[in-house]
């Protein structure tokens, strides 16, 4: 059974986050370079924020049954073959997976340009993320 209270908190704390990146991706790369401090926040919004969007993921897949995916990127993926949202926008999201995953075990050196890239999709990706994840749960 699909635990809405527990989806809900999960929305509400990466709206949080969410909104704290906002003011970090309306930067320039150059201005978002000035200050370390700056890629710091963003590694550990989106850290957060992803697996957070993973947590969602993996409850809405098992609780309707499914078996759980290989990976953080199929989780992304196997929403959509439940029917939260459409293939096109899982194959758009599905990345931030391995975004979060260099970030958490940081693999090699991570590449500021990619965090940034990174930032300025989950301005874009995320609430769209969270909008299908609410009217998929808000059916039940």
């Amino acid at each position: 059974m699909i635990d809405k209270t527990l989806i809900m908190r999960k929305i509400n704390l990466i709206s949080e986050d969410f909104e704290a990146i906002k003011s970090l991706a309306k930067l320039s790369y150059q201005d978002y370079r000035k200050s370390p401090a700056n890629e710091v926040l963003a590694e550990r919004y989106l850290e957060r924020m992803i697996g957070r969007m993973i947590d969602i993921n993996y409850h809405l897949i098992t609780e309707t049954g499914q078996p759980p995916p290989a990976d953080y990127f199929q989780s992304f993926l196997r929403l959509s073959k439940i029917g939260v949202y459409p293939m096109d926008f899982a194959q758009k999201i599905a990345p931030c997976a391995g975004l979060r995953n260099r970030i958490v075990h940081e693999y090699d050196e991570i590449d500021s340009r990619k965090i940034y890239e990174g930032l300025k999709a989950a301005v874009k990706d995320i609430p769209r993320f969270l909008k299908y994840v609410t009217e998929f749960v808000d059916s039940f």
